[in-house]
């Protein structure tokens, strides 16, 4: 028998065209085209349904799934019937995975449309959820502090000491940046209405105070969650999705103690520092424009900081940058434990991190502001 794949053509009945397939139909050897059967169907207008005969097939492959699809997409749309009990069992299981139909059934699954108060109770649903997952992570986390307190939390003093690294002399760079041309607009903000009245040495106010009581605070938190509440989310996502994690359960070792405690800790450590760090560098950027655009002298914008800014502002900032560390942790940590097992869930654990952790640092800026104006500090 000839290897070479054809068609051949018979009429058992006056409305039935049956299609014999012989040779090898793979990808290798030259197909025939599927408009032989469009052809001889159209030839005959009486032809009602078609059968298949791969009695003579000696092999197969996605070529002959091709072929059969085009022959039965044309059918289908000529209204004539397909026996496909013929088929192997094979090529018959592919083609079911292939069709309109089955396709059709799993989007229409998936874009049902719901009614406003469907979505409404999914809504809420999923913040109870979510709302519930956070409250036992924050009580965990709370659970494996008291334990560091103790002196009985399982974790590595090197994995401490590197994260720290991490968070801390390795994020000087990009603190430094910002800080600087935050500076530098607060500046350029209140020289535009103070020289008005001749009073530009009060910039050095606006920008001390600015800087010390919460600007510095805030864009080191809104950096630190871009930077390492991500990853914290990717490296833990990750974990998660290597069943790193799941292992560490099976060995006895509380994930929570061994990954989550060193980052939190690390961080909450770091963050008033950064802070410091990036108070002055701000009141550097305003000084760079006090002295070069508006006139003013070194030393007379220094004393002017100097009476200006007072310790109590620095320890405002300090707790801000504090609570903003702790923010930030929980929410990397948090969205990176919750990670699916995919590395699309990598991503989107990475994306909701930061998103937190910034919403998190606006909704702690607001609360902090309005409890120092109602104590008057």
């Amino acid at each position: 028998m000839s290897s070479h794949p054809e068609i051949t053509f018979q009429k058992p009945a006056d409305d039935t065209l049956l299609v014999r397939l012989t040779g090898e139909w793979t990808l290798h050897e030259k197909l025939p085209s599927s408009k032989e059967v469009e052809k001889q169907c159209e030839k005959d207008t009486g032809i009602q349904k078609v059968l298949f005969d791969p009695a003579p097939l000696a092999q197969w492959d996605s070529g002959l799934l091709v072929f059969l699809t085009k022959v039965i997409d044309f059918c289908a749309q000529k209204n004539i019937r397909i026996e496909k009990e013929s088929l192997p069992q094979g090529v018959q299981k592919l083609l079911a995975l292939a069709s309109p139909e089955n396709q059709r059934e799993g989007i229409s699954r998936g874009a049902s449309r719901k009614t406003f108060l469907v979505k409404v109770a999914d809504a809420t649903i999923r913040f109870i959820r979510s709302s519930q997952e956070m409250l036992a992570f924050i009580g965990e986390a709370f659970l494996a502090f008291m334990k560091l307190l103790r002196g009985k939390a399982s974790f590595r003093g090197s994995d401490l000491l590197m994260v720290i690294q991490d968070t801390g002399a390795q994020s000087l760079p990009i603190v430094s940046l910002i800080s600087i041309l935050v500076g530098l607009i607060l500046a350029f903000v209140g020289a535009i209405q103070l020289e008005l009245f001749g009073a530009q040495i009060y910039v050095a106010n606006i920008v001390g105070i600015g800087m010390t009581r919460v600007m510095g605070a805030i864009m080191t938190g809104v950096i630190m969650a871009g930077r390492t509440g991500a990853s914290f989310a990717a490296q833990l996502g990750t974990m998660q999705v290597n069943e790193e994690i799941d292992a560490l359960r099976t060995s006895g070792i509380s994930p929570m103690e061994f990954l989550v405690l060193p980052r939190m800790l690390a961080l909450t450590l770091m963050m008033p520092l950064l802070c410091l760090y990036s108070d002055f560098m701000g009141i550097l950027g305003g000084l760079f424009v006090g002295v070069t655009m508006l006139d003013l002298n070194l030393m007379e914008y220094y004393y002017q900081t100097k009476s200006a800014v007072t310790l109590t502002h620095f320890w405002v900032g300090l707790f801000h940058s504090a609570v903003f560390g702790v923010l930030v942790a929980l929410s990397g940590c948090l969205r990176g434990m919750q990670c699916g097992r995919s590395a699309s869930a990598v991503g989107y654990a990475t994306t909701s991190a930061v998103v937190t952790g910034i919403v998190s640092i606006v909704i702690a800026t607001a609360i902090i502001t309005f409890g120092c104006n109602v104590l008057g500090i």
